[in-house]
This record gives C-alpha cells, sequence and structure tokens, in this order.
C-alpha cells in the first residue's frame, strides 16, 4: 500500500509560456502524489538532530527541514508516470513505477543518507532522466539551445532563502543553487551553507571542517571571514538584495 496523499493537478499538461510558443510540460510527482508520511517522520525527526545539521550553524525563524525540502525539489522536478504514457501505458504500470519512485523518495530524505552519494545518485539520475525528457518534448522551441539543454540541468533561484535549506537541498540534488535574501544574516548562513564546501576545494582550507559536508561549523568563523577578504574565494552564489 502506498503511503500518498493524492494532489489536484496545478497546471494542464500543455502550460502557455511567456513568449508566444509553447512549452510542453509534463506532470511531475508533485502534482499527483507524494510519499507524505516517510517525508513527515523524516522532518519531524531532524528536530533531535544537532551534529552536522545547519541548525547548530545559527537559529533562524521558520527553518525549512532539509527533508522535506529534498523530497519536495525531487517531486518538482520528477514527471509522474501518469505523464509518461509511451513508457508507463497501463494504471498498473504506472502505480507500480510511482511506488519505486515513492521507496527512493523514502530513502532520500532520510538522515543517514543526507551524505549517502548511492541513494542521491539515484535521485539525480530520476532529475536528469525527467530533464532529458523535457528537453526532447520542446526541441523545436525557438530558444531550445539556451532553455532546454539536455546536458545542463535548470538553475535553481530562491529569492527570500531565510535558513538556506531549499538552496541547500538543491545543490545536494545537482542543481545549480541560486539564494538571496534582504537579512545580511540570511545571506551569511546561506553562503556558508552552499558555498563552503566549494571554497575548501578551491582554497587551501582544510576539508575535514566540514563535517557530515554540512559541517558542525566549529571553524566556519574564520572560512567566512575568509570568504568576505578574498576575492578569489567569493563565488558569487549567494546575494544580498538592495
Amino acid at each position: 500500500m502506498s503511503m500518498s496523499v493524492s494532489l489536484p493537478s496545478s497546471q494542464p499538461a500543455h502550460t502557455p509560456a511567456m513568449t508566444p510558443h509553447p512549452v510542453h510540460r509534463r506532470k511531475k510527482l508533485i502534482d499527483v502524489a507524494i510519499p507524505l508520511e516517510a517525508i513527515n517522520a523524516a522532518s519531524a525527526r531532524e528536530k533531535s538532530i544537532r551534529h552536522g545539521h545547519p541548525s547548530t550553524l545559527h537559529l533562524w525563524w521558520a527553518r525549512r527541514p532539509l527533508a522535506a525540502a529534498r523530497a519536495v525539489i525531487f517531486c518538482q522536478m520528477v514527471d509522474d508516470p501518469s505523464a509518461v504514457p509511451e513508457e508507463f501505458p497501463t494504471d498498473e504500470a504506472q502505480e507500480n513505477e510511482r511506488l519505486r519512485l515513492f521507496a527512493l523518495i523514502s530513502e532520500l530524505v532520510t538522515w543517514e543518507n543526507t551524505t549517502n552519494e548511492q541513494v542521491l545518485n539515484r535521485a539525480r539520475a530520476e532529475i536528469c532522466r525527467s530533464w532529458r525528457r523535457a528537453c526532447a518534448d520542446n526541441a523545436d522551441h525557438p530558444e531550445a539551445a539556451e532553455l532546454f539543454d539536455p546536458n545542463k540541468l535548470p538553475g535553481f533561484h530562491h529569492p527570500f532563502a531565510g535558513g538556506g535549506a531549499l538552496p541547500l537541498e538543491a545543490q545536494r540534488l545537482g542543481l545549480e543553487a541560486y539564494a538571496s535574501d534582504l537579512n545580511p544574516v540570511a545571506v551569511l548562513i546561506n553562503k556558508a551553507m552552499i558555498e563552503m564546501h566549494k571554497m575548501a576545494t578551491v582554497s587551501a582550507l582544510p576539508v575535514d571542517c566540514i563535517a557530515d559536508s554540512i559541517g558542525s561549523f566549529s571553524c566556519w568563523s574564520p572560512i567566512s571571514v575568509t570568504l568576505f577578504t578574498s576575492p578569489r574565494l567569493n563565488l558569487g552564489k549567494t546575494i544580498l538584495m538592495p
């Protein structure tokens, strides 16, 4: 039995674009059903996790659970099987494929799998698979070369990123993440979360400062100071809005 909630479709299969040329859009998992019980359980469990969790960096109002952020982004990017009749022609085949994706989501939201590359790579592969379908569906779009490149996933931008859960999880799932906020504290949090590991790669800063990929942040202060004092390390992914 699937642990899911059925959701009303938010858009038709063919959504009008902002330009005269239509963009073909398939229904996503989030339009049809998601495994809410698994997501809720993993999100609730995060409240008791301290080591390696972003909440150890700074307390933030209405911080979004990482598990929920990861699941929502995945479900927004992956096609629902009912939208892929060429591969899943019957209701039974569609339900079996949906249950397979639910099982992957249940693994994906588990805290122990936050840095499990095997599970993350499976999730990234599903996202890429759906993106390649979108690119093929829109191959005749006049801006296809720019907008629908099958070798480049679309970017993710959260204009009011706050505690940074969404851009962090978008980056974890293979998307290029951009974050911005009016609050300079939020900007600093996002810089530490979505740029720190890249700084450790680019610079001579010790990688072991970053425990569990997110970090216990025991040495995040000197790293953040280095970010603002060294233009070479400022990767420009987090923006302080004017």
